[in-house]
């Protein structure tokens, strides 16, 4: 497999510009001088010097000569004086070459410049973005003075500009639409600090007339907030209900805000714990959330080639290969790059069962039109914006990734004018409402309400052990299964199997929902629902993984007795169709297919089949779920806007000591 994705990245890296050659002109290296230098001199990045130059990665040698690329329409000059102005005297403005991980506000802050001084010697990063290899002036001291000098002469002449806060609006928002940013907010209005209410008139620019009476003031903000009031859809129950939530691990300010509707300012505001950070065990006050409607659920179907309109679908992939990221790495080579590098791996398996479904495409002779790009992507920045203007992706029929969630929500906003399916493929946040955005990933709690959906469709009587630890799971059971009641507990922290069996009804099964990471906690209930299997039916069942069971403590034996049952997003396919997919992985990449490589599949083929019908991709994901090799998909809108997928595996432990799907 390492071979297979060592040929895809050396693929990857070859397809540049095949002209490149032809605009170029040739340096020869001196001694001392190091690629950043001699792409300062050109005004070039250090990747566009490793495109024409593969070999000056492993290092310079004087005298050699290397090929520049020529920009077309621009003269090449050695720059010697501050680009921001070549008239201003004074101090020379010092560069600084853009490495992975860097942000605008900590290049900011190591050079003591503010962000429109930056942003104003350096244009280009307002339409391209901050990249890897960009070569940055920083202003000079004098220049930034003047800068200050020019604001102070200008300000009495500054426009006025205000912002009356809607619901739902944060400040990331408000800054992000006038072009400023949240700290530049919050210091022209300090009262916005803490929190961010509905109707307060922010300032954006300027200062706020004098003329208006502060009584005039409140009287035009509460003629706003009355607007605003009628903006709002109107809910069962005007007052806000909250309950307690306790942190769990792997959870953030970020995934916890977008659980429960909010934004971090809000979030913080209602904690203000928060502040300090967010720890494991936190016990948080939160908004109680509506209780989900039960949606009749769709009928699996295999799609197959149904076309008949004549024309091409054109459907594309934004998979974070990080190409130039590898390019100017001179110290790790591919192979040990591969070794290291979690994500690098995890695209690249995804990338290599994907391009199993475009040769099974091909194979099924689906008109369709299939373009791969490099999206570039860390957590925080991508180059999916550029992408999408240089390649008119408005036109395309579907687009599969990027894949961290806010790379995906960029993608969906610049698309959703023409609503293009924008596919998340592996996100599993919440994510912020675009009516063309689609969760591939089931969220937390879908995968809860499938597993007791089942119970109830199987006439199952319900009860639960949970551990008082679990607060998440027990606040979900007193939301949105009220009618499940809770089995005691004694003294001593073990299970009342007296409790337990008071609950058990015979003429059906009875599930017993087990929530808990306590050795002792465990053993109790197993031991009490296999004392009473000579009288009731009684089946185990968990709803998020428990590594305790997989222990020597627990025997391995009661869990098959019990028929242990879960909920998962995935399953190990023992159809023919599955093997036969196993096979001719393994056999192109001399390794068996991981479980990315195996959603990479999965969401490529699926979504190909469904833009070869003869409709649209949006009404396909309306009538019909699907099921591939190891993933469901049955899609449904989320009623503040996009889709989610809420096809869930129920599997459980059989008695020939091997794991299969319930029925």
């Amino acid at each position: 497999m390492k071979y297979f994705l060592a040929i895809c990245i050396t693929i990857l890296m070859s397809v540049n510009s095949i002209s490149s050659q032809e605009k170029a002109i040739t340096h020869k290296v001196e001694k001392g001088e190091t690629i950043s230098q001699i792409a300062q001199k050109y005004q070039v990045t250090p990747f566009d010097i490793y495109q024409l130059n593969p070999d000056a990665q492993s290092g310079l040698k004087p005298n050699s000569v290397l090929l520049i690329p020529k920009k077309s329409g621009a003269k090449i000059v050695e720059i010697k004086s501050n680009p921001i102005n070549s008239n201003v005297k004074g101090p020379t403005g010092v560069t600084h070459e853009v490495t992975p991980k860097e942000t605008l506000y900590g290049i900011e802050k190591k050079y003591g410049v503010s962000d429109e001084d930056l942003k104003k010697a350096n244009p280009f990063i307002e339409k391209e973005g901050l990249q890897i290899g960009q070569v940055l002036t920083i202003p000079s001291k004098n220049s930034v003075k003047n800068s200050v000098v020019n604001k102070v002469a200008t300000v009495t002449q500054e426009k006025y500009v205000y912002h009356d806060v809607l619901a739902k609006e944060t400040k990331y928002s408000i800054a992000k639409q006038y072009g400023i940013s949240i700290a530049e907010l919050e210091k022209r209005n300090p009262e916005v600090v803490s929190n961010l209410p509905i109707g307060y008139r922010l300032i954006i620019k300027g200062t706020a007339p004098k003329v208006m009476e502060q009584a005039d003031l409140k009287k035009e903000t509460k003629e706003v907030k009355k607007e605003i009031v009628k903006q709002i859809p109107i809910a069962t129950s005007t007052e806000v209900k909250y309950s307690t939530y306790e942190v769990q691990p792997k959870e953030t300010l970020y995934s916890l805000s977008k659980t429960y509707g909010m934004s971090q300012e809000e979030f913080v505001a209602l904690n203000p714990e928060l502040k300090n950070g967010v720890e494991i065990g936190m016990i948080l006050k939160v908004p109680v959330k509506t209780s989900l409607v039960n949606e009749e659920r769709k009928e699996y179907a295999a799609l197959t080639k149904n076309n008949n309109l004549g024309y091409r679908k054109r459907m594309v992939l934004l998979l974070p290969f990080n190409i130039p990221l590898i390019e100017s790495d001179t110290i790790n080579s591919n192979a040990s790059r591969l070794k290291k590098d979690k994500f690098l791996n995890m695209t690249l398996d995804f990338y290599a069962g994907a391009l199993m479904a475009i040769d099974s495409a091909k194979t099924l002779g689906l008109p369709l039109d299939i373009e791969i790009y490099d999206s570039q992507e860390t957590k925080n920045s991508s180059n999916v914006a550029s992408i999408i203007k240089k390649n008119n992706l408005e036109t395309a029929n579907a687009i599969i990734g990027p894949f961290y969630q806010s790379n995906a929500e960029i993608a969906a906003q610049l698309l959703s004018v023409n609503n293009i399916p924008v596919i998340s493929p592996l996100s599993k946040d919440v994510g912020n409402p675009y009516t063309n955005l689609y969760q591939t990933i089931p969220t937390s709690e879908v995968i809860k309400n499938t597993m007791f959906d089942y119970m109830r469709a199987h006439n199952g009587n319900i009860m639960a052990v949970v551990d008082k630890k679990k607060e998440s799971i027990v606040q979900y059971i007193k939301e949105y299964q009220k009618d499940v009641p809770f089995v005691a507990f004694k003294e001593n922290g073990s299970v009342s199997a007296e409790s337990l069996k008071s609950m058990l009804q015979k003429g059906k099964m009875n599930y017993v929902v087990m929530e808990t990471g306590n050795t002792w906690m465990i053993k109790t209930t197993i031991a009490a629902m296999v004392g009473s299997m000579s009288d009731y039916q009684v089946q185990l069942v968990i709803l998020e993984p428990n590594e305790t069971l997989d222990t020597d403590e627990i025997k391995f034996a009661n869990l098959i007795k019990l028929k242990l049952m879960y909920p998962s997003v995935t399953r190990d396919d023992e159809t023919p169709g599955g093997i036969v997919f196993e096979k001719e992985f393994k056999k192109i990449n001399s390794i068996y297919p991981s479980d990315y490589a195996t959603r990479g599949f999965d969401v490529t083929f699926d979504t190909m089949m469904r833009l070869v019908q003869n409709k649209t991709f949006e009404e396909t994901v309306n009538s019909a779920a699907t099921k591939q090799i190891e993933n469901k998909f049955e899609y449904y809108k989320k009623e503040d806007g996009g889709y989610t997928n809420k096809g869930v595996f129920i599997m459980y432990y059989d008695s020939d000591l091997t794991i299969k799907e319930a029925n």
